[in-house]
């Protein structure tokens, strides 16, 4: 990275040589001003108002507009003749917690680097220092012809400097918040207080520049030829006409629950319900369930005996009854072909005793 400005780090008697270097960067898409009827360019040129003619770089110098509107000249060599101590360094002033400095004073970010070898000793010693007393330096250093103020904190392993505004440069907020007094309820604190925990924390690397996107997309589809432009993003409804307040908090913690997948709670102060799940049984307590586990396990088996005992019995009768009446008359068929008595005597017998059998397990 390109530094910007060379100088020195005034720690006490310690002197670090360092150099500045912009710790941030913009990506926005700018635009050029163009003739909207030909598409030329539209450029500022630096006229002087006496002779109406350009100028160059060169011819220009610096000067205070009076209150009456006359202009006295200021040289360079009139600003380098001023004490200005902190021209090439970056004076530490005190130490102190970094709850101390309002977020509303910081400008630009900076980061220093160690310039030289030599510079890497004392740097460490400072960057170590302020990490063990988790404070920040107050420091002065110039920049760009001014004076300025800055908040030197660890980031990593680097020292970095934020710009700071003077403490007179903050505006007080004089007739900005409401002027009439607001009641706030409790009920409408705990519905805030849901919002903020639902929507919980963020990791700020995953935050993005939408609008950017959605101009380099449109950008791109232009220079391809006047390709299908995006489409229009839905319109956000407009703010500052809320009716209910409570009704908009509760509507705003129930859609950022489901916006993170998570069940929509019960509103405060009612009772919870239990819809049961068709197709199951409800869970008995743990005392009871053993004797009732086991008690229904023995009818279970109670009544399936029967049930096995009732279908033999009627399967056994079927096919006795079946086979007597064939067999009889297989014997009867065989009897008349071959004539023979023994094998109408034996085929008699066997039906006799299969019958006698089914009677004795009937009175059984």
């Amino acid at each position: 990275m390109r530094s910007i400005w060379n100088g020195a780090i005034s720690f006490g008697l310690v002197s670090i040589p360092i150099k500045l270097v912009n710790a941030t960067e913009n990506h926005s898409v700018s635009f050029r001003q163009v003739h909207a009827a030909d598409g030329g360019r539209i450029r500022y040129r630096k006229v002087c108002e006496l002779e109406e003619k350009e100028v160059t770089q060169s011819e220009i110098g610096k000067a205070y507009e009076d209150a009456d509107g006359s202009m006295i000249p200021i040289a360079d060599e009139d600003l380098a003749a001023l004490p200005l101590p902190t021209t090439k360094t970056i004076e530490i002033v005190a130490f102190v917690p970094a709850s101390a400095i309002d977020p509303l004073q910081m400008e630009t970010a900076y980061y220093l680097s160690a310039n030289g070898v030599p510079a890497a000793k004392p740097y460490t010693l400072l960057r170590e220092a302020l990490k063990r007393s988790e404070r920040v330096a107050v420091a002065k250093f110039a920049l760009r012809g001014r004076e300025r103020l800055g908040m030197l904190r660890v980031v990593d392993d680097v020292i970095a400097m934020h710009g700071l505004l003077w403490p007179d440069e903050i505006r007080k907020p004089e007739g900005v918040a409401p002027e009439s007094d607001v009641a706030v309820r409790e009920a409408e604190l705990d519905l805030a207080d849901a919002l903020m925990n639902t929507l919980g924390e963020v990791d700020l690397e995953t935050l993005h520049d939408d609008y950017r996107e959605a101009v380099e997309a449109m950008i791109a589809a232009k220079v391809e030829g006047g390709g299908a432009l995006p489409e229009h993003a839905p319109a956000e409804p407009e703010g500052g006409k809320v009716i209910d307040l409570m009704a908009a908090l509760e509507n705003s913690v129930r859609a950022a629950q489901e916006a993170r997948g998570d069940g929509v709670e019960e509103p405060a102060g009612e009772e919870a319900r239990v819809t049961p799940i068709k197709g199951r049984r409800a869970a008995s307590s743990p005392k009871s369930s053993g004797g009732t586990k086991k008690s229904t396990s023995t009818t279970t088996k109670k009544t399936a005996a029967k049930k096995t005992a009732a279908k033999s019995t009627s399967t056994a009768s079927k096919k006795t009854a079946s086979g007597s009446t064939g067999k009889t008359a297989s014997g009867s068929a065989g009897k008349t072909a071959s004539g023979s008595a023994k094998s109408a005597s034996a085929a008699a017998k066997k039906p006799a005793a299969k019958k006698s059998a089914q009677r004795k397990r009937s009175s059984a």
